[in-house]
């Protein structure tokens, strides 16, 4: 791809008129017509003024670079630099010496010369930030992948808080094939613009993720999490819960804490509502498995004749369904943590929230009990209750390896009225 940016570009093109005639007389030149992506940025406000001692050198040098004098320029911009004594003796010099390497199609020297301006004293740090991300764009459309980085990294250097920079600096190390590394950019970007105050592009937020999950980075995670958080869907959550799912490989519980998820968040598609079924079912949750086979035949998203749903439909027939009953008296039999923590599941279930809620605080009271799986149950009942308070304390209780998934749980209470 070519990268096309919406900053001013490198070149600070043929001097001007104006600045010429600080310079000193000269014949009148040609103009000629810059491509738009070459195009300058606007002059510094403030005049030059050059120094006494440098004042000819550079006449001199604006002479031969004006008449394409490549023979002369070296020599001419070796005295030239060799009396510079200010700021505006320095950036004077080195706009001709861009030039003069832009009119010689010279990648290689216009970099020096941007280095020149950027180091000149002259111009702000914006104006050097924007030449080295439009440099960087040039080596990138060159193929010159390696040094693109670099020029971005120098504008970085320049505004950490460059979001264009590092996007840029993303593409061209995804270019390099340095996939993790791009992704890392890209993430930088988008937190640069949601700490501006503005939402991430969501282009840049999907091509992070791609690119990071390209890569198996750790970093598909975050960036899909964070892309479903932004831009809540069911494509964005089928797709980030599925790149967790695919690099971390979690258990029957946490697939099915997931799956959850997805079906609070309209994301499950058919062959979810069969992956759902089985695991509730695997659990001795038939109650839920019966929903949520029921549930997906209500959308029309299950096919109740096609063998795969018909099979799990007609295998459940025969299966115990608790009854709230049922669970209350199986509650007061002191059941252990775990067949407690049963119990709040079948409640979920059901629907029944509250009741939810309260089984699984009482397996928290429990010196047996796996707190990190009790407390993520409890936020995903008080969640799906409407509590987001009580709902977010219990996800943030979560510590392990289901603190990731309670992330997710906590992007979706976050967007909930």
């Amino acid at each position: 791809m070519k990268l096309m940016i919406t900053t001013a570009a490198i070149a600070l093109v043929a001097v001007s008129a104006s600045a010429a005639a600080q310079y000193g007389p000269q014949a009148s030149q040609p103009q000629t017509n810059v491509p738009a992506a070459q195009q300058a940025p606007a002059q510094p406000q403030k005049a030059i003024k050059l120094s006494s001692g440098a004042q000819k050198a550079v006449i001199d040098l604006q002479n031969a670079v004006n008449k394409n004098d490549t023979a002369n320029i070296p020599a001419k911009l070796a005295a030239a630099q060799a009396v510079a004594r200010t700021p505006d003796d320095r950036y004077a010099i080195a706009e001709l010496q861009l030039k003069a390497a832009l009119a010689a199609h010279d990648n290689n020297a216009t970099a020096a010369a941007v280095d020149a301006v950027a180091n000149s004293g002259f111009v702000d740090a914006a104006t050097g930030a924007k030449l080295y991300t439009s440099l960087g764009s040039t080596f990138y459309n060159a193929k010159q992948y390696d040094q693109a980085s670099a020029t971005f990294q120098k504008a970085i250097a320049i505004d950490a808080n460059n979001a264009e920079a590092y996007t840029l600096l993303g593409e061209a190390k995804f270019a390099a094939g340095q996939k993790a590394d791009a992704a890392a950019a890209f993430q930088r970007a988008i937190q640069i613009q949601a700490a501006s105050g503005q939402k991430p592009d969501q282009a840049l937020m999907k091509r992070a993720v791609s690119v990071a999950y390209e890569a198996q980075s750790p970093l598909a995670v975050e960036l899909g999490r964070d892309w479903a958080a932004a831009y809540p869907s069911p494509d964005s959550w089928r797709n980030s819960i599925a790149i967790y799912r695919n690099l971390n490989h979690p258990d029957v519980e946490g697939t099915l804490d997931l799956l959850r998820l997805m079906q609070a968040t309209n994301a499950l598609n058919a062959g979810d509502y069969a992956l759902f079924a089985e695991a509730a079912a695997d659990q001795g949750n038939f109650n839920e498995a019966q929903a949520v086979m029921d549930a997906g035949v209500a959308a029309h998203v299950v096919d109740p004749t096609n063998p795969q749903y018909r099979d799990i439909i007609s295998g459940l027939k025969g299966k115990p369904k608790a009854t709230a009953a049922d669970l209350v008296a199986a509650t007061k039999m002191s059941p252990s943590a775990t067949n407690l923590l049963r119990i709040g599941d079948r409640y979920y279930g059901m629907g029944d929230y509250a009741h939810a809620a309260d089984t699984y605080r009482q397996v928290l009271s429990r010196s047996d009990a796996d707190k990190d799986v009790a407390n993520l149950h409890l936020g995903m009942a008080l969640a799906r209750a409407g509590d987001k308070a009580g709902a977010t304390a219990a996800f943030n209780a979560v510590t392990g390896a289901r603190s990731e998934i309670a992330k997710f749980w906590l992007a979706y209470v976050k967007q909930q009225a």
